[in-house]
């Protein structure tokens, strides 16, 4: 149960983005415009989050022993961890990554008829027997299984949660069956 694992590349994505967060968190303050600061805790409860699930024991347990750790590891992942993440967000501190013309194009992909496909589609496809064992046996593909369980989390979450303003017609009565839709499709 001691056997943490500090992934060099892991851990400075985590670290590069609580510094850019921090960063926009910081430039905010100094406008007078502070992060709120339930959402300053959110997303560092989301990278803390996606730490336990990388670094800790779940990892090393998942991998070798428990099969139901390794799918805790997996909701830590795409589910508590971007929930939290997201949060943390709002439309000021997203404002330079949209900046940028890839980013603001890729914003389709939080709309809720493209994010709970697209994410359902992920959590399906992944548990295929041959992508699950690929995911299992190569780290390569184990990485590219939790960033795609990260990022189309968000999306997921960003899509219910709107932390940019979202489709006028997304209302409440939309977003229970949003939400029944996740949860048949786990």
């Amino acid at each position: 149960m001691n056997q943490w694992n500090f992934d060099p590349l892991e851990l400075s994505v985590l670290a590069l983005v609580a510094f850019a967060y921090s960063r926009r968190a910081r430039t905010l303050a100094l406008r007078g415009r502070p992060v709120p600061w339930p959402r300053f805790v959110a997303f560092g409860a989301g990278l803390l989050a996606l730490f336990v699930a990388l670094a800790s024991p779940i990892d090393t347990i998942g991998e070798e022993r428990l099969f139901s750790m390794h799918m805790f590891q997996h909701l830590l992942l795409g589910d508590v961890g971007a929930l939290l993440l997201v949060l943390g967000l709002d439309g000021r501190l997203l404002r330079p990554l949209l900046r940028f013309r890839v980013v603001h194009r890729l914003r389709v992909l939080s709309h809720p008829l493209v994010a709970l496909p697209l994410w359902a589609a992920n959590f399906v496809v992944w548990h295929l027997p041959a992508l699950f064992d690929a995911a299992l046996r190569h780290d390569a593909v184990h990485a590219l299984q939790h960033s795609l369980f990260v990022a189309l989390g968000m999306l997921l979450w960003a899509a219910l949660l709107e932390p940019l303003p979202g489709p006028a017609w997304f209302t409440a009565p939309w977003k229970i069956p949003y939400v029944l839709a996740m949860w048949l499709v786990m």
